[in-house]
């Protein structure tokens, strides 16, 4: 039989099965408030909450706000509206922060049994003693202060007495250790900044490896899931918790798991910050964005990129997805939910001339063949309709089964129609076809002839009853198929100029009902989302995705 666990939840199986009191797990993501959360975080926030259902568990939101210089509330209130959005909530929310005289105090006493020591040499002297992966570091000549000296200098870290860089704090281990994480580092240093939530309280601040475990023990985490790059600094957790860890306690395990790379997409929260404050972008929100805000905005839905993960899976092995699969899984989801709607972007006017002047007709239109509960709407008939350019052609090539002299099609939802004349403009561009219908052929109306196949069957709009619709269209930001391995200086070289392009179309009446994020699907077109827009301008739409998949052409 197939074991359908991923290498995680085996993991916690084990542990289970080892004696671990179930009622004692216990899980957390734990994202640091310098930025919006984008699709690398999507896997996480899956991975975790997911087991936390699956196993009834209790799980944290905890933020790890231990670098004020580039935190900041609006960035912690992004997060907890992302998490949400995706469909999860939490157990506790907690902060790093609320821990600071914890951690505090455990440093004192890692000074006192002589395993911490204050270094007053620079951050590059610091560097050049390190080593090399292949040489041993050298030993910092403030190794030896004593725990008096030490003791009283970090006090006088904390109380502001010391300028930033001046002193830091460093965990005694080994400067001979073949980890270069374990050659002392460093576990705290001096930040004259304001704090989102401590304010000026605190002037030293506790570094991510000094933090991150103990933070999890004091909140008795179980499991600690971290990406692989983490996985060095397991060796350091450990090292850190065995200062603390009371035997009857639940000692956190941190395991390591592949994080989630997306051809064409950086995943940096810096190098992201960057397109922001440069203005490459339209702020974080952007469409264009990887961000899970970006492409909320964008239409992509929580259930598409929880399937995304799901499909991407849980690995061992850092490997990169390629961006067709994550289209793919919003284009299934969007199929089953979204109603059709008639669009034209570029339009050609066709005249019916069997009618009379002033005919309208309110057709019946079904919303959605893949969800016969969404039910019908009217859509107005008229004696001129519009339907896009490329759809008639006065020279056709073979296969062309779209309408050109002589030639029928179906006008979706409504007559089949049939080409008689072609009006050209002073330029000699077709400005507009007379076509004869067949009253009979009206669709869903039962007849034999309604039935009639043609081989062509078009959207279309009144050209009288409509409304003006923006449409914002876009395309990767990035053309290298990895942009995280250039530096944000470098990002000019690898942009796309044709990331997004604007237009306007005619969009059928029923599109003045949509409210801010909406989603439809415009027939033959793709998948659409209404944006926020100003009251001063059309309703604009988003393109989500396409209805089929197109990177692959795009690529070659």
């Amino acid at each position: 039989m197939n074991d359908s666990r991923n290498f995680i939840e085996i993991i916690i199986d084990q542990d289970l099965q080892n004696g671990l009191d179930p009622d004692k797990l216990c899980f957390r993501f734990p994202p640091e408030p310098n930025g919006f959360l984008h699709v690398g975080h999507v896997k996480a926030i899956v991975l975790n909450f997911e087991l936390a259902k699956k196993y009834s568990a209790k799980i944290n939101l905890r933020f790890d706000d231990t670098n004020p210089e580039n935190e900041d509330q609006k960035y912690i209130d992004a997060i907890k509206s992302d998490v949400n959005w995706l469909g999860y909530s939490w157990d506790e929310e907690r902060y790093a922060s609320d821990y600071f005289q914890q951690l505090y105090d455990w440093s004192l006493k890692l000074i006192n049994e002589d395993k911490a020591y204050v270094d007053s040499q620079t951050s590059e002297e610091i560097a050049n003693q390190k080593g090399t992966p292949k040489e041993p570091g050298k030993n910092s000549p403030f190794r030896n202060r004593t725990a008096e000296e030490n003791t009283m200098l970090f006090k006088q870290m904390k109380e502001g007495k010391a300028e930033p860089g001046q002193h830091v704090l460093r965990a005694k281990i080994d400067m001979s250790s073949p980890n270069m994480l374990m050659r002392d580092p460093v576990i705290y240093r001096v930040l004259n900044a304001s704090h989102p939530r401590t304010k000026s309280d605190w002037v030293v601040f506790p570094m991510y490896d000094w933090t991150h475990g103990e933070s999890d023990y004091i909140e008795q985490i179980s499991h600690s899931l971290c990406t692989l790059e983490f996985k060095p600094h397991r060796e350091l957790y450990d090292w850190f918790l065995d200062q603390v860890v009371d035997k009857d306690k639940i000692r956190p395990k941190q395991r390591e798991f592949a994080r989630l790379n997306l051809s064409h997409t950086i995943t940096s929260k810096r190098k992201l910050l960057y397109l922001v404050e440069n203005n490459i972008v339209d702020g974080w929100d952007d469409p264009r964005m990887p961000t899970i805000s970006g492409l909320r905005r964008r239409g992509y839905t929580p259930e598409s990129l929880k399937s995304f993960v799901r499909a991407a899976g849980v690995a061992k092995r850092e490997n990169v997805i390629e961006m067709s699969l994550l289209e793919f899984c919003v284009r299934e989801d969007l199929n089953k939910k979204c109603n059709r709607m008639m669009v034209v972007q570029n339009p050609i006017k066709i005249t019916i001339t069997n009618l009379e002047e002033g005919h309208e007709e309110m057709l019946i239109v079904e919303n959605n063949p893949e969800d016969p509960s969404a039910g019908n709407r009217e859509m107005v008939f008229t004696k001129t309709v519009l339907i896009e350019r490329e759809d008639f052609s006065d020279n056709p090539p073979k296969k062309f089964f779209r309408l050109s002299p002589g030639n029928e099609v179906r006008l979706k939802g409504a007559y089949i129609i049939k080409a008689n004349k072609v009006i050209y403009n002073k330029e000699g561009f077709v400005d507009e076809v007379e076509c004869t219908y067949d009253p009979k052929s009206k669709s869903g109306s039962g007849s034999e002839e309604s039935k009639r196949k043609v081989k062509g069957t078009l959207h279309w709009v009144s050209s009288t009853k409509n409304i003006h619709i923006t449409i914002r269209e876009y395309d990767r930001l990035f053309e290298h198929p990895s942009p995280g391995q250039f530096p944000p200086e470098e990002f000019y070289k690898i942009l796309n100029p044709n990331s997004m392009s604007v237009s306007t179309a005619r969009a059928e009446l029923e599109m003045s009902k949509a409210k801010t994020g909406d989603s439809f699907q415009f027939q033959r077109k793709g998948y659409y989302i209404m944006d926020k827009a100003s009251p001063s301008q059309n309703m604009i739409f988003n393109k989500t995705v396409s209805l089929r998949d197109n990177w692959k052409k795009q690529a070659k």
